[in-house]
């Protein structure tokens, strides 16, 4: 009865701007990511920027839960949002913490995989920006929906993919060499399979509330 009652109320669209928001950030902290797997004496300069988008995306974060506390109809379930919210937030905090990694051992050079990784966190990105809008429109939108969760997950499957092949050639590469550089290399490569494990994450939040609105 509520929730047919809640269906005829006007809800708070600011969500979805806060939303739009947020994914943009993302994608522009994908964007200054790959810019920093490309290596060079630039590399500094893309943490920096991939930084800077983790805390713009902190910002909106924070006015989406403040939101929720303060908004009486909101588009989905309250809980719902602030999980969408907190898991696309997670993604831009691994590539935060993967930007970090970079700058602690100053790495300036970045192996084949990784580099492929970060064009397929800047795919998850898109997708994510091009689902969101779908969001206000729910049962219109169901099949596009799934479709772009479903390619997600496939992303994220062929990350964990680069991953294993990246680790085989890391190994292969210093096993009779430089053990910190491997070590380096694995603590670079983890925190990507991450960010793409965040991403699977956004994935699993958007099914669920398309499971629950239709």
């Amino acid at each position: 009865m509520m929730r047919w009652f809640r269906a005829f109320l006007p809800k708070e669209e600011r969500f979805f701007d806060l939303f739009d928001r947020h994914a943009q950030t993302v994608i522009q902290g994908s964007i200054a990511l790959q810019g920093m797997l490309n290596g060079g004496e630039e590399t500094p300069v893309y943490c920096q920027r991939v930084n800077q988008f983790e805390n713009d995306a902190d910002n909106i974060t924070r006015e989406v839960l403040t939101a929720v506390r303060r908004t009486f109809i909101t588009p989905f379930d309250r809980g719902d949002i602030k999980n969408l919210i907190t898991s696309m937030d997670d993604a831009i905090d691994q590539m935060q913490q993967t930007a970090k990694a970079v700058m602690l051992f100053e790495v300036r050079a970045f192996e084949p995989p990784m580099r492929e990784i970060g064009g397929l966190l800047i795919e998850c990105a898109n997708l994510v920006g091009r689902a969101l809008p779908l969001m206000q429109q729910i049962g219109k939108n169901v099949a596009m929906l799934t479709a772009i969760t479903e390619e997600l997950t496939k992303l994220e499957g062929r990350v964990d993919d680069l991953h294993d092949i990246g680790m085989k050639e890391l190994f292969l590469k210093h096993r009779d060499g430089n053990a910190m550089d491997f070590i380096v290399g694995v603590e670079i490569y983890d925190h990507l399979e991450k960010v793409a494990d965040r991403f699977d994450d956004v994935a699993n939040e958007i099914n669920s509330i398309v499971i629950e609105q239709v």
